[in-house]
Parts: structure tokens; C-alpha cells; sequence
């Protein structure tokens, strides 16, 4: 974990950068701006996903494709900037809710035909 990042009670996340204001205005800030890009991002890979699963023409199909795929990496780069700037935080799961979720999907691969 980066020198950055700081933890408080399973919180992951980078100090803020001081670029915002210290008082909310009516007004759209910089991470107004960028958290609304990334939720449309992330609406438009929604989207895209069911458009590709549906595409009949195989040329169709390539290009969307290509389009989805882009707009996944739009969606990566937008959170990257939110987090780089403190402006997304990740809840850190505890190891033992890991370790069983691991252990309950190990278990279905029993179940697997192959």
C-alpha cells in the first residue's frame, strides 16, 4: 500500500488535495464534474454490455466491442483520478469474510462438469 493511503477503521483511501472548496456551493467542483463523468461511464459500460451480448452482426458485434472496451478503460482512468485525488473510498473487508468467501467458491468447483 502506497505511503498516501491512509487507513481508518477498513477505510482505504488518499488525503484529500485541498482543491476543492471548503464550503459545498450550489456550484459543480472538480469532483463534481469527474464523479459525474464516471457515473455515466459506468451507465454507458452497462449499456454497451447488453448491446454486445445482442449483436446479431458479427462486424456489429466487433465494434461495440471495441467501444465497451474503451469505455472500460475511460470508467479505470476516471476512478484512478478520484482515488489519486481522495475523492473515492474503499472499504478494506476483513480476512476472515475473505477466506470464506474464497473457501465457499473453492467448494462449487467440485460441482464442475469439467
Amino acid at each position: 500500500m502506497s505511503n498516501q493511503q491512509s487507513q481508518n477503521s477498513n477505510q482505504i483511501a488518499n488525503p484529500q488535495t485541498g482543491e476543492l472548496p471548503k464550503v459545498k456551493t450550489p456550484d459543480m467542483n472538480d469532483r463534481d464534474f469527474v464523479n459525474d463523468a464516471l457515473s455515466t461511464c459506468k451507465y454507458l459500460t452497462d449499456s454497451l454490455n447488453i448491446a454486445v451480448r445482442e449483436a446479431s452482426h458479427e462486424q456489429l458485434h466487433t465494434d461495440v466491442l471495441q467501444i465497451l472496451t474503451e469505455t472500460h478503460q475511460s470508467c479505470r482512468e476516471l476512478y484512478n483520478l478520484m482515488f489519486q485525488h481522495g475523492w473515492y473510498k474503499l472499504e478494506a473487508e476483513e480476512q476472515q469474510k475473505l477466506d470464506q468467501a474464497y473457501q465457499q467458491f473453492n467448494n462449487y468447483s467440485s460441482q464442475f462438469p469439467y
